[in-house]
């Protein structure tokens, strides 16, 4: 069993910043890779940032956007800089590792809405 539990979201300007945290509990051993994908409703999920043996962010997010893990807590967080309205969603964090009880599986979070307002 893996428990994947996000916090951070919230209401934020244009030009704000928001940090994001996802905590992975359960029964694992490792946790290879740990990232985040966005939401908007009507549209399916947007890879924004992942983490493992290299680091990845998309396009849109460069250089506003930073992830970071803490692999003693097997959490994960992505700070969020110069926010746009476009960056409005559900930020869904997910993992996936060798020793995790699927390995190769993506586990996922419930999400936590983003919303930037202009």
């Amino acid at each position: 069993q893996v428990q994947l539990v996000e916090s951070g979201g919230g209401l934020v300007q244009a030009g704000g910043s928001l940090r994001l945290s996802c905590a992975a509990t359960g029964t694992f051993s490792s946790i290879d890779v740990m990232g985040w994908v966005r939401q908007v409703p009507g549209k399916s999920r947007d890879l924004v940032a992942f983490k493992g043996d290299t680091t990845y962010y998309a396009d849109p997010v460069k250089g506003r956007f930073t992830i970071s893990r803490d692999n003693a807590k097997n959490t994960v967080y992505l700070q969020m800089n110069n926010m746009k309205p476009e960056d409005t969603g559900v930020y869904y964090c997910y993992a996936r590792g060798g020793g995790m009880p699927i390995p190769g599986m993506n586990y996922w979070g419930e999400g936590t809405l983003v919303t930037v307002s202009s």
